[in-house]
């Protein structure tokens, strides 16, 4: 049996251009919506939802692409842009009744996180990031030595077909990688929800590509034209990172900044997947950030 975020209401939601995004809403008051990363799902959330939907309206939708929201064939250079799953947020959110919400996202679901504070923000009220630079900042520092820890970037960064076929035939070796290269903590990830994090992911490879191969192309062409008409995220933001900046040459909070003139940076501990790993020291920084 698939596992759940105990006490959440899964629903399906439809957003403007027809896709059904796979939902689990819990509490009530101010809305707060969470975007997982990858290798994920809406499941990753589960210690910080459960504790925030005590004051809150939580929801936590999987990406369109992932887990068991629909999964569009990538048509056009856009269906995976962070422009378009932005967009489907800002719709989720007004169908179940929300016209402003703060957002949090981790990995994927931070950069989609961004879009949506750049392209809407008067509807992001506030905005975290965890773990992740913004795009342009992403592809400027991945060279030299740092090049070997995004190589699955620049892989599903290749036209069509080649790294689809590569990737299928390992999934479960390539996801469960990264799930045990990014975390210091084994116990932090329980077989099931492993299970359902490989299970969910093998069923998504031209989806989990194509987001991907967005982030090399047409995601880097909006973020290009924000940064050329000094467009930034005016909303109060909150960014948790691992210290890899240090180790791999660059100041990632000086990158940050540069986007977000209302920033609170706090450097992290644990490993990637910090909402597990360390899901109180997430939740007090978007407490802290929901308070601002």
């Amino acid at each position: 049996m698939t596992p759940k975020i105990p006490a959440f209401v899964q629903r399906r939601v439809t957003v403007d251009d027809g896709v059904e995004l796979n939902v689990a809403v819990g509490g009530s008051g101010s809305a707060i919506v969470l975007l997982h990363g990858f290798p994920q799902t809406q499941l990753m959330w589960r210690h910080v939802a459960a504790d925030l939907a005590a004051d809150h309206t939580v929801i936590c939708p999987d990406l369109r692409g992932y887990g068991e929201s629909d999964k569009p064939a990538a048509t056009g250079r856009h269906t995976y842009s962070k422009r378009t799953m932005a967009a489907d947020v800002v719709a989720l959110a007004a169908a179940l009744g929300h016209d402003r919400f703060a957002l949090a996202g981790h990995d994927r679901g931070a950069l989609v996180a961004i879009r949506a504070g750049l392209d809407h923000p008067e509807t992001v009220t506030h905005l975290a990031a965890l773990d992740v630079l913004p795009t342009l900042d992403m592809w400027d520092v991945l060279h030299g030595r740092s090049a070997a820890v995004g190589f699955h970037l620049y892989l599903m960064a290749q036209p069509p077909g080649l790294p689809e076929a590569m990737i299928s035939g390992s999934a479960d070796e390539f996801f469960g990688h990264f799930l045990d290269i990014w975390s210091t903590d084994p116990n932090a990830i329980p077989a099931d929800v492993r299970a359902t994090y490989l299970r969910a992911s093998r069923e998504a490879i031209p989806s989990i590509v194509a987001d991907y191969r967005a982030s090399a192309t047409v995601d880097v062409e909006h973020d290009e034209a924000d940064h050329a008409a000094g467009n930034q995220l005016r909303m109060p933001v909150a960014v948790l990172q691992q210290d890899w900046g240090a180790a791999l040459g660059f100041d990632a909070a000086a990158r940050w900044r540069a986007w977000a003139p209302g920033l609170a940076h706090r450097t992290v501990s644990c490993g990637h997947f910090m909402a597990e790993e360390s899901p109180a020291e997430v939740v007090e920084a978007l407490r802290e950030l929901l308070a601002r």
